[in-house]
């Protein structure tokens, strides 16, 4: 008996406490008064829901100080520096978000022919190495990134605007690799470059003749 009698002591102590964890829930929680997108809203003059920010706000990531690295432009004019140093790193970053969003149309040597030209596309990219890009500014490429241009929809959304940078840097390179002397090279890799020339040795013999005239 006495044990019935604990069991529903217990079993009252949990329904009271689930009442009283659920009582604070309510449909509201879950089904917040909310506006669709586009929707009317009479609380407005314009009757729109959605609105702009408040003047002088400014949404997190979205401070956009420097100017130059996030627009590519002096004035209204493409500027033809880059924002920061052009490091290893930021050509092997640029290298691999290229090969990413730029290479299916550009080809990874950045002469147009990538795979979606060559299975059909109407329009085939321009040559990063016809001589109108080639003399581009950094700029120009900044903003049609940014932008988009022609039938190229803008990446502004998808690529962070350093990474955009670090993609520019990488097409200069490719430019360059098609374009480069030995003179334009730094002295250390010339000299390796010349040891690498002078240790070339010519290829053996798939075999050697003893001193009985017979191949080993």
């Amino acid at each position: 008996m006495n044990n019935l009698t604990g069991c529903r002591k217990t079993f009252s102590f949990g329904l009271l406490a689930v009442l009283a964890v659920t009582s604070a829930c309510r449909q509201d929680m879950h089904d917040q008064p909310r506006f669709k997108p586009q929707a009317r809203n009479d609380f407005f003059p314009d009757l729109r829901s959605a609105r702009e920010p408040v003047d002088g706000t400014v949404a997190r990531g979205q401070l956009h100080e420097d100017t130059y690295l996030y627009t590519g432009k002096i004035g209204n004019n493409p500027g033809d520096a880059f924002p920061f140093p052009v490091t290893q790193q930021v050509l092997e970053r640029g290298r691999q978000r290229y090969n990413i969003f730029c290479a299916p149309c550009h080809s990874r040597v950045g002469d147009g022919k990538g795979m979606i030209p060559s299975r059909g596309f109407s329009r085939m990219p321009p040559s990063y190495h016809i001589e109108r890009l080639q003399k581009a500014p950094a700029g120009y490429f900044f903003d049609v990134i940014t932008n988009g241009l022609g039938i190229m929809q803008g990446y502004s959304a998808q690529i962070p605007a350093q990474d955009r940078w670090a993609i520019i840097a990488y097409i200069r390179a490719l430019q360059l690799s098609r374009n480069a002397k030995v003179a334009d090279l730094p002295a250390e890799l010339r000299e390796k470059l010349n040891q690498g020339g002078s240790s070339a040795t010519k290829p053996e013999r798939s075999g050697t003749k003893d001193s009985t005239g017979g191949s080993e």
